[in-house]
């Protein structure tokens, strides 16, 4: 090997990671950048994380109880992002 490459070619290259994340209760907000040439982006997943026995897991389904909670979440993120783009 010449030191370049990867002794394990099948393993997973690292995942970035979200610049910030919101959560209230098991609502999850994450906001990621996306650098475009010199143009920064946002976007934002959401998800729920729950537990199934011993094992966490996550989904991005929400059920009614969850809207209210999201719309909050999804405001935070709003107000984030905005807050980068005033600062840039």
């Amino acid at each position: 090997m010449n030191g370049k490459e990867n002794p394990n070619p099948r393993s997973v290259p690292p995942r970035n990671k979200p610049v910030q994340e919101f959560r209230i209760g098991a609502l999850k907000a994450a906001i990621w950048e996306n650098s475009v040439g010199d143009v920064i982006r946002y976007n934002v997943t959401f998800c729920r994380v729950y537990k199934d026995g011993e094992q966490w897991k996550s989904t991005e389904s929400f059920g009614r109880d969850d809207l209210l909670t999201l719309a909050k979440i999804a405001d935070r993120a709003h107000s984030w992002i905005c807050d980068q783009r005033a600062t840039t």
